[in-house]
């Protein structure tokens, strides 16, 4: 129809992955205020005994704790990693739909320890399996996304075929 605007797939790729890196932003910080008021620092509650507990842990530094207080380089490289993503967004329309998404898990997961970073100084960690180093949702979408990341960029590519007439 004369006048009628269509919106391709790609024209709303962007609000669809902001929509996810918001969203797990939003758990991120609504599962740390939850555990910060039901749990005290350092405790720890059962939820599955000896597998999986809720452990209020402060971290200082970064994954795992290394580089303990190192608040302010860990805040810097945050900002800069949240600046080059927003600026790299325009761009993720030509990316494969899983870099796209992965891109959407990781961004959402630096803003949220961005912000504990720049509110308390260290980051909230809460989930403890017991054999792992005790971590948050920001944490867990941002290896997803690495992870999704590897995937595609070791995944074989399909070869051009060229025709000769």
């Amino acid at each position: 129809m004369p006048g009628e605007r269509r919106v391709t797939t790609e024209g709303r790729i962007i609000p669809r992955l902001l929509t996810i890196s918001l969203s797990v932003l939003f758990c991120d910080q609504i599962a740390k205020l939850f555990i910060q008021r039901v749990i005290p620092s350092g405790s720890s509650l059962a939820v599955i005994k000896n597998i999986f507990h809720l452990t209020l842990v402060y971290n200082k530094g970064a994954a795992f704790g290394i580089f303990k207080s190192q608040t302010f380089l860990f805040t810097v490289l945050g900002i800069a990693c949240a600046i080059f993503a927003f600026l790299y967004l325009p761009r993720i329309k030509r990316e494969p739909g899983i870099t796209r998404y992965a891109f959407a898990l990781i961004l959402g997961g630096i803003l949220g320890n961005l912000i504990d970073r720049l509110r308390f100084g260290y980051v909230i960690d809460f989930l403890d399996f017991r054999v792992w180093p005790v971590f948050n949702i920001a944490d867990s979408a941002i290896t997803i996304g690495a992870l999704l990341i590897c995937i595609q960029i070791l995944k074989p590519r399909k070869k051009a075929k060229i025709c000769i007439r």
